[in-house]
């Protein structure tokens, strides 16, 4: 796993006046390398598009390889039957995986769906999830329940930069305690806890739930890890062999800025030293590819060797849209030319800088993600609003992302359920990615601390 960014715990080596002067003139550093990212893109420079965790956007050369291959297409009448092993290379060793393992799926929904429902569930069976997971998740479990009888049980996530006590440290050693305690509870109870499910980061407030101690979890306990990635490819330099996870479900279109209807889906196909446990027992849910004889698809590896390429079987699904993953490639590409842990660097460095700026304008109890090095993402979760309470409110939260796209500034609000609150909580999500800088980030503060004057009087 790559470190986090540069500012994350960084000291003072500069002439600022001030620790968030400091970071600033860090991630100014390189200003002219990522105007040049920037200028690659096709959307008006004026416009700060935030909401990268709903939808990224194509730069020009991935544009322009897909225009060419739909021509091409349209040119040859050429059919898309195969299993773009090509592709899947090419686009492999920058996500740390091995081409038997990586899956161009059609978004993280469809991941999810193929991981979970694959499975060789058994009436009883327990998942330990969490209650902050997307729908992308939440419908395979929920129709593996209808139809296998599995269980479902929900840890409660806590929200902001400590436990609900107020005290406490929000930190990584939270969920490997939190979640080896209820694998214990329920198995004193005689419960069957078959896996763990999670989000890194969740789509609610951007907490990277730390994989490192979730694996942890699952290796002690002998149990399938599935990780809804959806904001994991474009976002983190992440080496999936060395994570370890069972199944982990991406998206294509949002960091990693392909075309829409576009996944990345790892599937666990050796054994190695990062998750010794067997494979599972596994069948491809939809797939042009079946072979009965030896070795058949739950004869899976033992070793370091794979019996078979579970890749292909997943991915041959009669005629595919071969130009939209060949621009989905070129944007992988583009993504390993630049350096994904420069990437990820650069727009974890983005995102503490954010949310440094709000925990001093708003104060940092109004942050949902936490600054934890360990917990931090891209993502950025808060309560924008002058009366602390008007957070409840859909309607206000609606207002607020509203008056930011009036001034230019795209972003969302999410529903988090939260411990100790009767109510969901309705706050602001914010993306910092590669092509924004220190000043969208700046004009973005002023904005929407000129929003909350205006919905809300202070208090």
């Amino acid at each position: 796993m790559v470190a986090l960014g540069s500012l994350v715990g960084c000291g003072s080596s500069s002439n600022a006046a001030t620790p968030l002067e400091e970071m600033r003139q860090r991630l100014t550093q390189d200003s002219a390398f990522w105007a040049d990212v920037r200028s690659k893109f096709v959307f008006p420079q004026s416009t700060a598009l935030m909401n990268v965790g709903t939808s990224g956007s194509m730069p020009q050369p991935v544009l322009d390889r897909y225009a060419q291959e739909n021509l091409d297409a349209a040119i040859r009448a050429s059919g898309g039957y195969g299993n773009l092993s090509a592709e899947r290379t090419l686009v492999a060793e920058g996500l740390g995986a091995d081409p038997d393992e990586l899956v161009f799926s059609y978004n993280t929904s469809d991941g999810m769906c193929q991981s979970l429902l694959g499975l060789d569930w058994q009436e009883g069976d327990v998942i330990v999830t969490t209650n902050h997971e997307h729908g992308g998740g939440n419908t395979p479990l929920n129709i593996a329940a209808d139809r296998y009888g599995i269980e479902i049980n929900r840890v409660e996530l806590p929200t902001g930069e400590t436990l609900p006590d107020g005290v406490t440290p929000h930190n990584a050693a939270w969920y490997y305690e939190a979640f080896s305690e209820r694998v214990r509870e329920l198995r004193n109870q005689g419960k069957q806890v078959r896996a763990l499910m999670w989000s890194s980061p969740t789509y609610l407030t951007g907490t990277m739930i730390p994989i490192p101690e979730m694996m942890q979890v699952c290796k002690e306990n002998e149990l399938i890890s599935i990780v809804d990635g959806a904001h994991l490819p474009g976002m983190m330099a992440y080496d999936y062999r060395e994570l370890g996870m069972d199944f982990m479900a991406g998206a294509g279109h949002k960091w990693q800025c392909g075309p829409g209807s576009t996944g990345i889906l790892f599937i666990r196909n050796k054994v190695r030293p990062s998750n010794p446990l067997p494979l599972p027992r596994y069948h491809p849910v939809t797939s042009s590819s079946f072979n009965p004889a030896p070795p058949a698809w739950h004869d899976r590896a033992t070793g370091a060797t794979a019996t078979y390429n579970i890749a292909n079987a997943v991915q041959s699904l009669g005629s595919l849209n071969v130009p939209m993953f060949r621009a989905l490639t070129e944007a992988c590409q583009m993504w390993d030319d630049i350096g994904r842990a420069r990437i990820q660097e650069y727009v974890l460095d983005l995102s503490m800088y954010l949310k440094e700026k709000i925990a001093a304008q708003w104060g940092p109890e109004r942050l949902y993600s936490p600054r934890d090095p360990q917990l931090l993402s891209a993502l950025t979760s808060f309560n924008p609003f002058r009366n602390h309470d008007d957070i409840y409110s859909a309607e206000k939260s609606g207002q607020f992302v509203t008056r930011l796209r009036e001034k230019g500034f795209g972003v969302r609000n999410t529903t988090v359920p939260a411990i100790g609150h009767a109510q969901s909580l309705r706050p602001l999500r914010i993306s910092t990615h590669l092509w924004h800088n220190a000043d969208d980030v700046d004009a973005l503060v002023d904005a929407m601390w000129e929003t909350a004057n205006e919905l809300n009087a202070p208090v």
